[in-house]
């Protein structure tokens, strides 16, 4: 299959998920080669928030934008009045969101978004359109801590009170 086929499938395919997850949205079907217009490939909008997306996908690793894509990301989310985002996808995993001021760029001024960058740094798609938000490993270790404070607080409050008398065995029993 052409790498255009293969985009072109990818693109309808995040218009597709993005339509299920109660976004307005459609692909322009004139970005890319086929106008001197600087369009993006795909907006969406949920009545809150809208973007402007240059879309990318890859069976290898990473993927490279031209720099100029970026600059007519840029100037068309501006004067649309959208958030411009890039949206990558590896082969086997999901879309991940990027604003374009968080990709590297290259010593050539392009843009480049490894496959692990993506995994670790990108906005997937649950958190793109609002079902959930990406909660780092420290944030979760946090969590977690906090629960086991508040659980070792209460397993305390428990047996000062069987100690003063204030509950039976069975009672403590139960509450544990």
């Amino acid at each position: 299959m052409s790498s255009n086929r293969k985009g072109d499938r990818r693109e309808r395919e995040l218009v597709n998920a993005l339509d299920e997850s109660g976004f307005a949205v459609m692909r322009a079907p004139a970005s890319g080669s086929a106008t001197e217009r600087e369009l993006p490939d795909v907006l969406a909008g949920d009545g809150e928030a809208f973007y402007a997306i240059e879309a990318k996908s890859s069976s290898g690793d990473p993927i490279y934008l031209d720099g100029e894509e970026i600059q007519a990301l840029l100037y068309f989310a501006q004067n649309f009045g959208a958030k411009p985002r890039v949206g990558v996808r590896f082969d086997h995993e999901d879309w991940y969101f990027f604003h374009p001021g968080d990709l590297y760029t290259t010593d050539g001024g392009n843009y480049r978004v490894k496959k692990a960058t993506a995994l670790a740094d990108g906005t997937d798609f649950a958190e793109f359109v609002g079902d959930t938000q990406k909660v780092t490993l420290e944030e979760a270790a946090e969590a977690a801590e906090d629960e086991a404070d508040e659980d070792d607080e209460a397993v305390r409050d428990i047996l000062e009170a069987f100690e003063r008398g204030d509950i039976s065995v069975d009672d403590a029993v139960e509450m544990l």
